[in-house]
């Protein structure tokens, strides 16, 4: 055993430290315990869905396109949509009148433009208006199928009607927007024959009828409208 060195006069003797001893597990912690790893990193958020581009449709294609994103949530309706026999058009009031066209007849849907009486005119032919560089007959619907006068107000709208010649506009009361019936809405022959739109000069232009809901809807065909001579004679 060697010598403790001694130590020198007046200095202090330093403690002596014990060595440090190893650390047993915990009794309750398991054996196997894996080491700690370093965080997965998280999975990046997908990337949204691509939106559909609208900016080449027309705006009934626009319409029709609107509708249908807002309806595909809805069950059933899809199917409906795209169900075979579907009409779709664009709804409107003449009167009490609830009548619907179809896309291919209306050109555009316009506010009330600003008319120029035309003098010798029949009553139902409100005047012309220029509308974007072009002179186009404005006729009131209206008076034209009930002979009595449409009552303008502010956010009075036309519809377009493509006719040979050149193009006119006719009054409408309200607009509603698109509408879509199908086979099982359609009125009977009879049913059809006793309502109001197969009466009076509606009789020429309504050929058949749809029951929505609590009202009835006919298919007013503009372009027959437009063929008729009458009309054609006033809105030439």
């Amino acid at each position: 055993m060697g010598k403790r060195n001694k130590p020198f006069k007046g200095q202090r003797p330093q403690p002596q430290v014990p060595a440090p001893q190893a650390r047993e597990p915990a009794a309750d912690a398991p054996a196997d315990m894996p080491e700690a790893t370093a965080a997965e990193p998280e999975p990046e958020p997908a990337a949204a869905p691509a939106q559909r581009s609208t900016a080449h449709l027309g705006p009934f294609e626009l319409l029709a396109d609107y509708e249908q994103r807002s309806l595909a949530h809805v069950v059933g309706l899809p199917e409906q949509l795209d169900a075979p026999g579907l009409w779709r058009g664009v709804g409107f009031r003449i009167g009490h009148n609830r009548l619907a066209a179809g896309f291919d007849e209306v050109v555009e849907i316009l506010s009330m433009p600003q008319v120029t009486p035309v003098p010798g005119a029949q009553p139902w032919m409100l005047g012309v208006a220029n509308i974007r560089g072009n002179l186009l007959p404005i006729v009131d619907l209206k008076q034209f199928l009930e002979g009595e006068r449409t009552v303008l107000h502010e956010g009075q709208r036309v519809l377009i009607v493509r006719q040979p010649g050149g193009d006119v506009a006719v009054t409408i009361d309200e607009l509603y927007g698109q509408r879509s019936f199908n086979v099982e809405q359609q009125l009977a022959d009879a049913a059809f024959g006793e309502s109001q739109l197969a009466a009076g000069r509606y009789a020429h232009f309504v050929d058949r009828g749809y029951r929505l809901a609590d009202d009835t809807w006919g298919i007013f065909s503009l372009e027959r409208l437009a063929r008729t001579p009458e009309f054609r004679q006033a809105a030439a």
